[in-house]
């Protein structure tokens, strides 16, 4: 099977079988199949979890709880791009604040959800581990710290291209 890493591929029983499959008789495979199926997806189809969950010998149940319990697994798809803001105690003091209400001001959306024209999607994190360069954030995987307006407005611009 050939496929761009992080290409979204749109929902495919088959295919999810193959990444699922592709896992089967090493150990601990719970986690990479959930990030195969989400960096080819863009999230974590609901149908996938019984097929984990049979494929495991686990219960559905269990697979859900780990679904749930990561915040990086979405349950639909996300924007194009993503904006991922600290909201941690070193880049609120640092005006992360400030820098989340601009984000969601500008895109007219909330922490949480994706533009109508589905270009960016902006999600609280907390903690990047940059909190010598508070406040950061991480777009689209890259980390960017010392953010302040201007940097916001660039990161912002750059997802409309």
């Amino acid at each position: 099977m050939t496929m761009r890493i992080g290409a979204r591929q749109p929902w495919d029983a088959q295919l999810a079988t193959e990444l699922i499959g592709a896992h089967l008789g090493g150990e601990g495979i719970l986690l990479p199949i959930l990030h195969d199926l989400q960096s080819t997806f863009g999230y974590i189809p609901e149908p996938t979890v019984p097929m984990i969950a049979d494929a495991l010998n686990l219960s559905r149940a269990e697979v859900h709880g780990v679904v749930t319990f990561y915040h990086d697994f979405r349950h639909e798809p996300a924007g194009r791009h993503v904006l991922k803001l600290c909201r941690a105690e070193a880049c609120q003091s640092c005006g992360g604040d400030e820098l989340a209400a601009r984000a969601e001001s500008l895109l007219g959306i909330k922490l949480g959800d994706t533009t109508a024209n589905g270009s960016v999607t902006v999600e609280a994190v907390y903690c990047l581990g940059l909190c010598a360069t508070a406040p950061s954030a991480m777009f689209d995987g890259r980390l960017v710290g010392r953010l302040d307006p201007a940097k916001l407005d660039g990161l912002l611009a750059e997802a409309e291209r």
